[in-house]
């Protein structure tokens, strides 16, 4: 590659430190905005600013935000008295995308892991406690991963949150639509048979 211009071997180092994205699509990307217009690269360079510059962490819900509250927080429709726990806010897009969820939202920042040294001081738990100790909420659903840490975490939060008059509730884990049964690992298979209700 050593044969392309300095500015253009540039170009292509900093979008393959990117996630995701190897060397040859490093390599695409840079060709492609080359050829595209002055007016294209200057508004796709200007948007990477613009997300430097304007995106913060709402102060209510801690997902991401341009302003002091996410739009989420600043809907009067959303129902205050649900709380959704989410690990992050990719977490909270994947809900919204769904359609099932009217309430509110709160971002831990994280999961518990002691073994990478996270604890409960690390992510946004005592803003959780703090939220449901000023606001009249009714019930937290808990809708943190599957994974070792994500129901850690889960299970630490229900334990916490004993201790204040909500209702707790977790998502509910198990079979994907369209999956077949002798594909699913038995820890999914066994919250499927956990999780059933009646028809």
């Amino acid at each position: 590659m050593n044969h392309y211009p300095e500015s253009l071997l540039s170009l292509i180092r900093n979008l393959s430190r990117l996630p995701g994205i190897g060397e040859k699509t490093a390599e695409r990307l840079a060709m492609h905005l080359l050829r595209a217009s002055r007016q294209e690269v200057e508004s796709l360079a200007a948007s990477i600013l613009q997300l430097k510059e304007k995106i913060q962490l709402c102060t209510e819900c801690f997902s991401l935000s341009d302003d002091r509250l996410c739009r989420i927080c600043r809907n009067p429709a959303r129902d205050p008295q649900v709380l959704c726990v989410v690990e992050q806010p990719a977490d909270m897009v994947a809900i919204e995308k769904s359609g099932s969820f009217s309430g509110r939202y709160h971002v831990l920042q994280g999961v518990l892991s002691p073994m990478d040294g996270i604890g409960p001081d690390n992510i946004r738990i005592r803003e959780l406690i703090q939220r449901i100790e000023r606001q009249p909420i009714k019930e937290v659903v808990l809708a943190t991963s599957t994974s070792t840490e994500g129901e850690a975490t889960a299970s630490y939060l229900a334990g916490l949150l004993k201790a204040h008059p909500v209702a707790v509730t977790r998502i509910a884990s198990g079979i994907p639509m369209g999956g077949d049964l002798k594909y699913v690992d038995q820890v999914t298979l066994k919250r499927a048979m956990e999780a059933r209700r009646n028809l």
